[in-house]
């Protein structure tokens, strides 16, 4: 898989302006764990990021369901591409919040 310039791009501004060491990437496996197409493509843009970024470690975290809860939370805004775009970032930020969670507790 080719992966996106403009990915690769945003990316190297943010290690070199914010100092990024740790990324957390989102994988969307199927409901029963399983790598499916888009967990295909997300794994291969992920092997290529590693290569690209050799000092970010980057963590893979299973994203199942958080859509739905931050779509359960965000009634009213299904339907809308505006809405869309705000259960993306809920999702994104209850995927974070898993992750920290969890690395609170080690």
């Amino acid at each position: 898989m080719v992966q996106s310039v403009d990915l690769t791009d945003h990316l190297r501004r943010l290690v070199d302006e914010e100092g990024i060491s740790e990324v957390v990437v989102g994988v969307p496996r199927t409901l029963g764990g399983e790598v499916g197409f888009q967990a295909r493509n997300v794994l291969d843009t992920l092997d290529a990021l590693k290569t690209e970024f050799p000092g970010v470690q980057f963590v893979k975290w299973d994203e199942r369901l958080t859509t739905r809860i931050a779509a359960s939370g965000s009634r009213g805004t299904r339907g809308q591409r505006k809405g869309a775009v705000r259960v993306d970032h809920l999702a994104a930020a209850r995927m974070l919040q898993e992750y920290l969670e969890a690395r609170a507790n080690l």
